[in-house]
C-alpha cells in the first residue's frame, strides 16, 4: 500500500506490522468497550463477560470470520465491514460502532478514503447543521443566542452524551436556556488537525446564526477538551472572531496532561483492567490512531507531534499551551475512590484520566495550567463515563454556567 504523501513515515509505524492476530486483537478491543459501556457494568470489578448482539455482533463476527478465513491485513477487514455501514439509514448502536473504530484507526480511515471515516460536523439529534442561515433558521426554529457546543471524547460520538436517561445539553436547554449543538468527529485523527477544522467550523457557525449570539460556551469531555483548547489556539492564530466570543469552558476529565492508558508500562495495564470501562483501552498495544497517541503527553498542536516518533516511551519536551486567555475556564475531574488521596485516586483517578492531569496540575510551575480553585471540583466515587450522567455532575455545571 503506498504511503499517503501529507503522513509522517511514524504515523504509519503502528501498521507496518499488522498481522491476523493484531486485526482480531482490534476486534475484541472495539467489541469489548461497547460491550462493557452497553451493560452499564460498576465502576471497578471485572468487566461483565460476553459478546455483544444485533447488527453490533454481527459486525464482530464478520471481522473474525474474514481475518481467519483469508489471512489478509487491515484493508481486507476493512473492506467486509464497509458494506455494513453503506445505509442511508443510521441507528445509535451503529454509530458507536463507527464512533470506536474511528477513535482506534481514523487517521487510517481517512488517509484512504475510507467511507467509514467519520467527517466532523455540528449535530442536533444525530442530524448534521448545515451552516449558512437560511439553513440553520430553517433546521433550528427555535435557536437563541445563547450557544452551547458540547464535544465529545475519544471512541465516543455525539449521540452518547445522553447516557442513562440523561443529557446535560438538553438539561441546560430547559433549565437556562441554551440552544445545544453537538460536534461530531473522527476521533482518530490528531487532535491539532482536528482543533483547526474545529475553529474553522466554529467560526462558520457564528457568522452564519440567525439571531444575535449573546454567548458562546463550550463543554468538552475528556478528549474534547484537549480538541477545545487546540481550537482556540488556532482560532486566535487565524484572527477568527469566535474566540473573543468565547465566554466559557468546562472541562470534564479532560487529560491536560496526558492519559495513563498511552503510558506507563505493565502495571498501568493492570490498573486499567479494574475498569470494564477502560480494560480494553489496556489491549491496544501498537494497534494505535493518531489522537490516542496524542493523549500520551496531552498534545495539541502540530509542533508537537511532528517529526516524532509517536509511539516512542521517551518524555515528552512540548511547549506547554496555557488556557485561554480572556475565558473562564472550569475543570471537573472524577475519582473512583470515596474521597480525594486515597488509593484508587492515586493509581486510577477515573479509572482513564489522572486527578492532576483532570485539573491541569504539574509539579513543574511552568507547565502548572493553575485553574483557580472556585474553577476546579472533583466528583467523588465517579468513574470517566459517570461525568456524562451523574446529578451532582451537572448541578455544578449548571451553576457555573449561571454565574457572570
Amino acid at each position: 500500500m503506498p504511503k499517503p504523501a501529507h503522513l509522517h513515515p511514524t504515523d504509519l509505524h503502528g501498521f507496518s506490522r499488522m498481522t491476523i492476530d493484531a486485526v482480531a486483537g482490534l476486534t475484541d478491543l472495539v467489541e469489548a468497550m461497547h460491550h462493557n459501556i452497553a451493560s452499564t457494568p460498576a465502576r471497578l470489578g471485572k468487566a461483565p463477560a460476553g459478546r455483544t448482539r444485533g447488527i453490533t455482533g454481527f459486525v464482530y463476527r464478520s471481522i473474525r470470520g474474514v481475518t481467519r478465513l483469508v489471512g489478509g491485513g487491515l484493508d481486507a477487514v476493512l473492506g467486509r465491514l464497509t458494506p455494513l455501514f453503506g445505509e442511508k439509514q443510521s441507528s445509535p448502536e451503529r454509530e458507536a460502532v463507527l464512533a470506536a473504530l474511528n477513535g482506534v484507526l481514523g487517521d487510517y480511515l481517512e488517509a484512504n478514503n475510507n467511507p467509514m471515516a467519520i467527517r466532523m460536523r455540528l449535530r442536533q439529534s444525530g442530524h448534521a447543521l448545515q451552516l449558512d442561515k437560511s439553513s440553520l433558521a430553517a433546521t433550528l426554529p427555535k435557536a437563541g443566542g445563547k450557544l452551547l457546543v458540547l464535544v465529545h471524547g475519544l471512541c465516543m460520538n455525539d449521540l452518547q452524551w445522553k447516557r442513562q436517561g440523561h443529557d446535560h445539553g438538553a438539561a441546560l436547554a430547559a433549565d437556562l436556556g441554551f440552544t445545544p449543538l453537538y460536534l461530531h468527529y473522527n476521533s482518530g485523527r490528531h487532535v491539532s488537525t482536528n482543533g483547526r477544522e474545529f475553529a474553522d467550523l466554529l467560526e462558520s457557525l457564528l457568522a452564519n446564526w440567525p439571531i444575535p449570539v449573546e454567548e458562546l460556551d463550550i463543554l468538552g469531555h475528556s478528549m474534547g477538551g484537549l480538541l477545545t483548547r487546540s481550537a482556540w489556539h488556532y482560532g486566535t492564530a487565524a484572527g477568527h472572531a469566535w474566540p473573543r466570543r468565547l465566554k466559557k469552558i468546562i472541562f470534564l476529565g479532560t487529560p491536560h496532561h496526558g492519559a495513563p492508558m498511552e503510558r506507563g508500562g505493565n502495571w498501568i495495564d493492570i490498573a486499567l483492567g479494574l475498569s470494564p470501562y477502560t480494560a480494553p483501552l489496556s489491549r491496544l498495544g501498537k494497534i494505535r490512531s493518531a489522537g490516542i497517541t496524542d493523549l500520551r503527553h496531552g498534545y495539541l498542536l502540530d509542533e508537537d507531534w511532528h517529526g516524532r516518533d509517536r509511539f516512542a516511551r521517551s518524555a515528552s519536551h512540548h511547549k506547554t499551551l496555557p488556557l485561554p486567555q480572556g475565558v473562564k475556564c472550569h475543570a471537573i475531574a472524577a475519582t473512583t475512590g470515596k474521597q480525594t488521596g486515597d488509593l484508587k485516586d492515586r493509581l486510577l483517578g477515573d479509572g482513564l484520566v489522572p486527578l492532576a492531569s483532570a485539573l491541569g496540575s504539574h509539579a513543574k510551575r511552568e507547565r502548572n495550567l493553575a485553574f483557580p480553585q472556585d474553577r476546579q471540583w472533583v466528583a467523588s466515587e465517579t468513574g470517566h463515563l459517570d461525568l456524562l450522567s451523574r446529578k451532582v455532575v451537572y448541578a455544578r455545571i449548571r451553576q457555573w454556567l449561571e454565574e457572570d
